[in-house]
């Protein structure tokens, strides 16, 4: 894991860059549009950017040297992209496809690396937080909860997933770097949605963000409406 500051003379891709690379920005579009015709929630250009803006903020408030916390934008921003082939491993076939696309932009490869590991371990289904880069996209990732994310209009033909992302008019991620404490609060309107249903959907995303935060050496508090959901973290 490279830890020390960017030499002078290496290319570091920025989140900024992949902004502009009309590659990555069609991944991302025709892989969020792979899910919508599933009926997933959204997956697009919004969600990808404010993943990877929270992923390098985190590592940024936790003091994290350059470049790791621009990998964990890249990483972010890229990390569903892989969706345009299947759901199914979109991880794994989504870091191969980085790895093509930040190759082409003559990014170190050490670098690219950590990138592909980040994205190939941010899924619940199989994944774990294996860098501090890694942590970062997870935390990032399943904190993005929003009623932003439903597509569908008619709260007649919302699934649960529709219903509780819907529920949920505003979510924030906030780092203590002082006390080694990050904060994920959300404001549920429980009229569309319960919290008893939020962990009905989401157990196994919170589980996966509580080891990614631990991995960080810091302790997870979920705040619903107020009120701190206990036993979110075992430190």
């Amino acid at each position: 894991m490279p830890t020390k500051l960017i030499e002078p003379a290496e290319r570091i891709v920025t989140l900024e860059d992949l902004l502009q690379d009309e590659t990555a920005l069609a991944y991302v579009e025709a892989a969020d549009a792979v899910l919508e015709a599933i009926g997933y929630t959204e997956h697009g250009i919004r969600h990808a950017k404010k993943t990877g803006k929270w992923a390098r903020e985190i590592l940024q408030k936790l003091g994290y040297e350059p470049p790791l916390p621009e990998l964990a934008a890249i990483a972010g921003f890229f990390h569903d992209a892989g969706n345009v082939i299947n759901r199914h491993v979109h991880a794994q076939s989504g870091a191969l496809m980085a790895m093509q696309i930040l190759t082409a932009l003559k990014m170190p490869p050490r670098y690219i690396g950590v990138v592909m590991a980040a994205i190939g371990h941010h899924d619940e289904s199989d994944g774990l937080p294996v860098s501090p880069v890694s942590a970062a996209v997870i935390i990032a990732d399943k904190a993005d909860v929003h009623r932003s994310r439903v597509r569908l209009t008619d709260p007649k033909q919302f699934d649960i997933h529709d219903r509780i992302n819907y529920s949920v008019t505003r979510s924030t991620l906030a780092v203590d770097p002082d006390h080694r404490v990050i904060t994920l609060e959300l404001e549920v309107d429980t009229s569309i949605g319960s919290v008893m249903e939020f962990f009905e959907i989401f157990t196994e995303r919170m589980i996966l963000t509580r080891k990614a935060v631990e991995f960080l050496g810091c302790q997870f508090r979920l705040v619903a409406n107020h009120v701190e959901l206990h036993g979110a973290s075992r430190q």
